[in-house]
């Protein structure tokens, strides 16, 4: 569900004020993070690396409480669920994305991860949840490791934007990851988008 909230009640109050007409209002950030276990996890169930990731995503954002805001067209929005959106690649050739729900359960999520993708995958049409999910933005370019990425900023799409290359392998047992985040000012600071990178390191490392 989404409502309408005054900025001015929120602790973003100062922030919205500052950034949210700024023509450039959004900050990245570059983390490396260990996915070591992340990835044996996925080994030993069966699941996707992607999957898993998008999962460890979400379950970190629950826990903050400035991903449920979302600044958007000079208003504040406040959101009670979460979800995660990927760009899947169609069996046209093309790309369309996709909204998958944010479950506590990680088989649940699996399990909407797949068959959501999977009918976007043949159907070659976006699937989207609507205005009631806040939602994570990612994009996955597995043809090379990057170091980051830095998102366009068309004004459209305000919410939080992650995203990844290939893992690399370093030595025998520990295999990282560079993630960057993108997001606007008037919904976090730096500090707050720090604290929720370090809370995904220790997501992926359950």
């Amino acid at each position: 569900m989404r409502i309408e909230v005054d900025p001015k009640t929120t602790k973003r109050a100062r922030a919205f004020q500052m950034w949210m007409t700024s023509p450039m209002p959004m900050v990245t950030l570059f983390k490396t993070f260990d996915v070591s276990r992340l990835l044996r996890y996925c080994k030993r169930n069966g699941y996707k690396f992607n999957m898993a990731l998008c999962w460890c995503l979400c379950k970190a954002a629950s826990g903050v409480e400035e991903f449920y805001l979302l600044p958007e067209k000079g208003k504040m929005f406040k959101y009670d669920r979460l979800a995660v959106n990927v760009v899947v690649d169609t069996v046209d050739g093309g790309i369309f994305l996709c909204d998958v729900p944010y479950s506590e359960d990680i088989a649940k999520f699996n399990e909407d991860y797949l068959e959501l993708t999977g009918k976007v995958r043949r159907e070659c049409a976006d699937s989207l949840l609507g205005e009631d999910y806040a939602i994570v933005g990612t994009s996955t370019l597995l043809d090379t490791e990057l170091d980051g990425i830095i998102n366009q900023y068309s004004g459209r799409w305000n919410n939080p934007f992650i995203a990844w290359g290939r893992y690399r392998k370093k030595g025998w047992f520990k295999t990282e990851l560079k993630i960057s985040m993108q997001f606007h000012h008037s919904q976090m600071d730096g500090a707050d988008a720090a604290k929720y990178l370090e809370l995904l390191q220790k997501t992926i490392s359950m």
